[in-house]
């Protein structure tokens, strides 16, 4: 961890925190998702860093260390997927393989589609192709106090996060999401409140690690981490016959409670994804949850560098 190199870059106006460890000719640009940062990434930076390649992994706008946008309230998945090929373009990298989770993945496919000749490969993890608008989360399909739709709403997971700590926040976050069943708050209750106090953190993530969220999350606030994704992905990004022709990877803990999205199952197994990304690959991990590359990490850098290897031939 000590030999990860950490700066600030320039990007778009805006200074973005970025870790980085490695120097081979191939990058690897890794995305997180919420509740987030590049340490999310911290196992798969130094697996793939040994094995030959760069490793980059960035805070997002409004997310640890990097800045927020002027007007958090209108930041949208757009803003991100050009804040990546900006980031790139400011590294001096001309392309690189895409490594995201959660809310990154739609960056990855969104960057994928727009700007296929800076995409050497596309790695996902724990959402198999969407992107905002009609073809990502249909949340009509969903239970009324589902965790998406209650923090969508402005102003009410400020109030539901405002009644604890921080670092009391990350931990629950962490706990209710590593879980394989849908989070949903009963009509007189809040999704912190879905957490029993007593609960312990899952033994692969440490008080330590916890302490790393909590003082980012501190520094950041959630507004924007919840305006990104949350409060836009139902906006339509524009894009239109999405495909993503990059080989590809989706790596899927089957006790991921993504799993229990109306139709994600059948999407996944019946292999309907592989309209919008015919060169994709999908392994599923019998134990894996939502936080598959921190809970099962050595599993899920193997993962990585095979695929990479695969599609690193010049």
């Amino acid at each position: 961890m000590e030999k990860i190199q950490h700066s600030h870059v320039q990007v778009q106006g805006l200074k973005l925190h970025v870790a980085q460890i490695g120097t081979g000719p191939k990058v690897v640009l890794f995305l997180h998702g919420f509740p987030e940062i590049w340490y999310s990434w911290r196992h798969q930076m130094i697996a793939v860093a040994n094995a030959g390649f760069r490793a980059v992994a960035f805070d997002c706008r409004g997310y640890g260390l990097s800045d927020h946008p002027p007007e958090p309230q209108k930041a949208n998945f757009n803003d991100l997927t050009d804040e990546v090929v900006a980031l790139l373009d400011s590294l001096a990298i001309d392309k690189a393989f895409l490594v995201g989770k959660d809310f990154g993945a739609f960056s990855a496919f969104m960057v994928a589609v727009t700007h296929p000749e800076r995409v050497l490969g596309v790695i996902t993890l724990g959402i198999p192709f969407l992107i905002p608008g009609s073809l990502g989360i249909q949340l009509d399909l969903l239970p009324k106090g589902f965790y998406v739709t209650r923090w969508a709403e402005p102003g009410r997971a400020e109030a539901d996060f405002g009644r604890f700590d921080v670092k009391t926040v990350v931990r629950n976050i962490y706990i209710l999401f590593c879980r394989s069943e849908l989070q949903v708050a009963g009509d007189n209750e809040e999704i912190m409140d879905l957490v029993d106090p007593s609960t312990p953190l899952p033994p692969w993530f440490t008080e330590e690690d916890l302490d790393v969220y909590a003082t980012s999350y501190q520094n950041s606030g959630f507004r924007n981490a919840l305006q990104v994704p949350y409060r836009c992905i139902q906006l339509d990004c524009g894009i239109t016959n999405p495909k993503v022709i990059a080989p590809s990877l989706l790596i899927m803990g089957e006790k991921d409670y993504v799993m229990k999205f109306p139709g994600m199952e059948d999407y996944m197994r019946k292999g309907i994804v592989k309209q919008f990304m015919p060169n994709l690959d999908i392994t599923f991990m019998p134990e894996g949850n939502h936080f598959v590359q921190e809970q099962l990490p050595e599993q899920v850098n193997e993962l990585i560098l095979t695929f990479l290897n695969k599609n690193s031939s010049t």
